[in-house]
């Protein structure tokens, strides 16, 4: 892939182009913000990663303009370990992921696997929200990213579930990301859920996201499952 790397840091670009040029990755780099954004708009890699405090334009900024012109781009924001206030705000604004910083090379390499996984259900539209009744339980298997254009999808799977009382389980593809009003919709139902005392369970979720679901208060809603089978076993129990 072309990626671009936006960061005030000479040294963290120098790693970055290190370890993407290892892979064979095309690696675009910028010392700040503005010049980042001149950089896509002449090159317009299909990935970004940019990091969220920048004197002058920092991360947020550049994050929005990249997807007000070109929305499906996958923009990976960088951050220090105290940061997670802005990495939600990043995702809220659909920031497609996150890396902290020291960057560590497992988590950059899962990073932009989930990139290249989007991308590529992005060009295929095979990306899905699909829901179905399976052995005692209704069953949505998220295998897209959650925006604009599957909230819709979402939310009718979660509303048909619902309506059959059956204890729910959420599948979700590593790969997904979900931005601030996937993650309210998915707070809406499970609220619902609860106060009907209807059983739920999540499974899938990448490292990232289901530390984004403790902070943000959805672990509390639900139980967060590392497969499928312990979810099932979960809500059978």
């Amino acid at each position: 892939m072309k990626i671009l790397v936006i960061d005030d840091e000479s040294p963290t670009l120098s790693m970055f182009r290190l370890f993407l040029e290892t892979y064979q990755h095309e690696v675009l780099t910028a010392e700040n913000g503005e010049d980042g954004l001149k950089l896509f708009e002449r090159e317009t890699p299909p990935v970004v990663l940019t990091d969220i405090k920048m004197p002058g334009m920092d991360g947020i900024e550049v994050l929005k303009r990249i997807k007000q012109s070109s929305p499906l781009t996958e923009v990976i924001i960088i951050t220090g370990h105290g940061d997670m206030e802005l990495a939600i705000q990043a995702l809220n604004l659909d920031a497609a992921d996150f890396v902290h910083k020291p960057i560590q090379k497992t988590a950059l390499d899962k990073a932009l696997e989930r990139a290249a996984e989007r991308i590529r259900l992005n060009e295929s539209q095979s990306g899905r929200v699909s829901g179905m009744e399976e052995d005692g339980l209704y069953v949505i298997e998220i295998g897209d990213n959650i925006t604009s254009r599957t909230e819709p999808l979402l939310l009718e799977e979660l509303n048909k579930a619902l309506k059959t009382r059956l204890p729910l389980l959420v599948s979700f593809n590593e790969n997904v990301s979900l931005n601030g009003a996937g993650m309210a919709v998915f707070t809406q139902i499970l609220r619902e859920c609860n106060d009907e005392n209807i059983p739920t369970a999540l499974t899938g979720l990448s490292e990232n996201f289901s530390k984004v679901f403790e902070i943000v208060g959805i672990a509390r809603l639900t139980s967060i499952h590392e497969s499928k089978a312990q979810a099932r076993e979960w809500l059978k129990a």
